[in-house]
């Protein structure tokens, strides 16, 4: 183990400036990404900031049927309370599809949004891997890649992002508030890997996420998060979708909002798919096109490729039986 200094600022200010000032220094909050990472050698920060003490652990109720989710509310209080499973409900699906009953109970919402890739290459420090080692390579395209993704991906990094909670933010229409008072529509707050996979993020040095403001959800909103993985509990998703629909009295989604998980590095806004569907009535082959449409830019590798016809079956799945509409 890598000696590594630790401090547990008792203010917002403190934090930023220790994340600003001390070099290699790491936010720390549940640890339940951090900690392993750390024990394989992956991450060697020089100081934890432990993040605990800051006041960012309580949900907000908005009056406008939006919602507040503090930076560090532990994902089980988040799967339990009741405003959320209620205005929400896909959020606490998809945190309840997460992990086991332990670790929800110290993961938290940013970590959440910052967990790193389960690629078994930048877990295992043997190996070249890009978004560890920048300018090593990447051992996953000729290797082991068949949980990892097919859109958004690079020649240098084919790695998946593995949150199920941020998919369900992502189809949420969630944004970011960091302290500096910055707020970042989470599609902005995730970069694509390019040529620096190494990046994942917008966030700089100093840089503190705050929590996640939710905005009220369409009127007359359905919402569902479903998961397919290997096994019933505890894995990780081969593919998620996370939808929100609302429809017209005759049928047409007046309104439809649709994310993927596990298919591309960061979670996978389907905003092609969503255009395609907009105002329409939804059939099992418009929605299929949709999907379809969604995955024309998709760069499958042969042991994944299996993933775009899984998620095309998956979404139009999810999108007919939300508005009602039967599959044929």
């Amino acid at each position: 183990m890598k000696p590594f200094g630790y401090a547990r600022p008792a203010t917002p200010h403190e934090a930023a400036t220790l994340l600003a000032e001390r070099p290699g220094a790491t936010a720390l909050a549940g640890g339940t990404n951090l900690v392993d990472l750390m024990k394989l050698g992956v991450a060697t920060p020089a100081m934890l900031v432990d993040l605990n003490d800051l006041p960012y652990g309580r949900i907000e109720h908005r009056p406008s049927g939006g919602a507040f989710l503090g930076a560090t509310v532990r994902n089980s209080a988040l799967a339990g309370d009741q405003g959320i499973r209620r205005r929400f409900p896909l959020l606490a699906q998809a945190v309840l599809a997460g992990a086991s009953g332990q670790l929800r109970a110290r993961a938290t919402t940013a970590g959440n949004l910052l967990q790193r890739t389960r690629c078994v290459y930048f877990q295992d420090v043997g190996k070249p891997c890009n978004k560890r080692s920048p300018g090593s390579g990447c051992a996953a395209i000729e290797g082991s890649h068949r949980d990892l993704a097919v859109l958004g991906t690079s020649d240098a990094c084919v790695a998946g992002h593995p949150s199920d909670m941020a998919v369900a933010l992502a189809a949420l229409d969630a944004t970011v508030r960091l302290h500096s008072g910055v707020h970042l529509p989470l599609d902005d707050f995730y970069v694509l890997p390019g040529e620096r996979p190494d990046r994942e993020t917008v966030l700089r040095p100093g840089d503190l996420v705050e929590g996640v403001e939710l905005p009220p959800p369409p009127r007359g909103a359905v919402m569902r998060y479903e998961k397919v993985r290997d096994r019933r509990s505890y894995a990780f998703a081969l593919v998620s979708v996370a939808a929100v629909v609302a429809t017209e009295p005759d049928g047409r989604l007046r309104e439809v909002r649709l994310a993927l998980g596990q298919v591309a590095p960061r979670p996978w806004r389907a905003r092609r798919a969503e255009d395609a569907l907009r105002g329409r009535r939804p059939t099992a082959e418009s929605v299929r096109a949709a999907a379809r449409e969604e995955f024309a830019a998709a760069r499958p590798l042969p042991g994944n490729a299996f993933k775009v016809d899984l998620a095309v079956d998956l979404l139009t799945s999810v999108v007919l039986g939300l508005a009602g509409a039967e599959e044929t």
